[in-house]
């Protein structure tokens, strides 16, 4: 939901340049600015303003910025405070991070990763979402990227109904979190969410795990069982990787769709089952109906609804969010990542998706000995893609050498004519907020 309270960041810097410079680019963001020369003027004004966060330099007359940061956790030990410093190392963040910094920047200061490090700090979304969905079932949901909102909108619509959806995707996309959503979103939510996976149980046994099976079935069947039909009755029964169902039992899954009657195996009589049907898969269906793999009838029983889920490299507004999500998971809340350690994870093209990055988190609060996460916390193949993703420019000496600022004008002009001037596409191709984007046009005036 929009606030209707802008947040207020005190700033303090001795230079009126800077002071300057970062009011307005947190003044462009909706942010209230209140600005000092001094650490000391700042120290006495906090108890009448009552910041929302303070950004404070390290190097001023008199007293300097760690002393001020130790002075406030005096009077407040949860308020955000960031450091920035033209002067800064390794040992300054680590020292910034214990004394009870939220993150530490160097000049010259980026100001898309200034208003990043801010929202992080204050846990603000990158942009006002207004949504319907009622905030208890979004608890394991991310969705700050637009691609992500709208299919998550369109899946809450979806689970008021009865229809089959087919959730289609790369693996570790997050498409068992998606059925559980449609579940919690249905009216079916008091009664089970059922889930199996159909490539991680043999051929052999796959059929009495769906169906249940009746006492001396087979052998070794020593007593009736149920299987995960009867299990999810009243509820959801979530069938991942469906692609990898075995064609002899793809008849019996179609007819438990169209009739909601199974039959254990052992048994000639059918069981009326109420349940509500969702699939997953990363394979390609159509590819496997080709080749006879997979039948068409049951095909198109389960693409009633269907949402493809994005990998990460698509949905890079998620990757900080997860991120956070998964520290807090593995009980490193307090744990925060450096501006240079999610710059690297947002361009990190993640194969993996969100099992790969769940890893990295857990692997990175382990090794961190501080509440900081450095880039060298994180896996060798995140810190190593930077230099494979920015190659060296092989130049000569009658070669043009453009500027930053030429090669971001550039890079910005040919996102926009890529996707017919769409912002949000435009946006998600350069790898930035929608927001950011938006700075950018406008100081470029594009």
């Amino acid at each position: 939901m929009p606030n209707t309270q802008p947040k207020k960041i005190m700033v303090i810097d001795d230079e009126r340049r800077h002071r300057e410079l970062y009011t307005s680019a947190l003044k462009d963001a909706d942010f209230e600015v209140i600005s000092f020369t001094s650490a000391t003027e700042a120290l006495v004004a906090i108890d009448k303003i009552q910041p929302n966060m303070i950004i404070s330099d390290v190097k001023m007359p008199g007293m300097d910025g760690f002393t001020f940061l130790q002075k406030v956790r005096e009077k407040d030990k949860e308020l955000p405070f960031l450091l920035i410093t033209a002067f800064g190392d390794i040992k300054d963040a680590v020292q910034a991070l214990k004394l009870g910094a939220v993150d530490y920047l160097e000049k010259p200061i980026d100001f898309d990763e200034l208003r990043v490090a801010v929202r992080d700090a204050l846990h603000i979304s990158y942009d006002d979402y207004q949504s319907d969905i009622p905030k208890e079932l979004l608890e394991d949901v991310i969705a700050e990227s637009p691609v992500m909102r709208s299919i998550l909108e369109n899946a809450y619509r979806v689970a008021q109904s009865e229809a089959t959806v087919l959730l289609t995707g790369e693996s570790g996309t997050g498409k068992e979190v998606m059925a559980s959503f449609i579940h919690r979103a249905s009216h079916r939510a008091k009664n089970s969410f059922v889930a199996l996976n159909c490539a991680a149980i043999p051929a052999n046994i796959l059929a009495s795990e769906l169906f249940g099976h009746k006492k001396g079935a087979f052998t070794g069947a020593a007593a009736h069982r149920n299987g995960i039909f009867l299990e999810s009755n009243g509820g959801t029964l979530f069938l991942d990787e469906i692609g990898d169902m075995p064609i002899e039992l793809q008849p019996s899954i179609l007819r438990a769709i169209e009739t909601g009657r199974v039959s254990p195996v052992g048994s000639d009589k059918e069981i009326k089952v109420d349940f509500r049907l969702i699939a997953a898969t990363n394979a390609n269906l159509l590819k496997s109906v080709e080749d006879g793999k997979f039948r068409i009838d049951l095909y198109y029983r389960l693409n009633v609804i269907s949402f493809e889920l994005p990998p990460l490299r698509e949905r890079k507004e998620d990757i900080i969010p997860m991120a956070h999500f998964f520290l807090a998971r593995k009980g490193f809340k307090e744990k925060r990542f450096s501006q240079a350690a999610s710059l690297l994870m947002m361009n990190y093209s993640w194969p993996g998706n969100a099992r790969e990055l769940a890893n990295a988190v857990e692997r990175a609060s382990i090794i961190s000995n501080t509440d900081i996460i450095l880039p060298e916390h994180l896996p060798p193949v995140i810190v190593n893609s930077k230099k494979e993703n920015h190659p060296a420019v092989a130049t000569n000496s009658n070669s043009e050498v453009k500027t930053m600022e030429e090669l971001e004008l550039e890079g910005i002009r040919n996102a926009l004519l890529k996707v017919d001037g769409n912002r949000t596409k435009a946006a998600q191709l350069l790898g930035i907020s929608r927001r950011a984007l938006i700075y950018k046009i406008k100081r470029y005036n594009l």
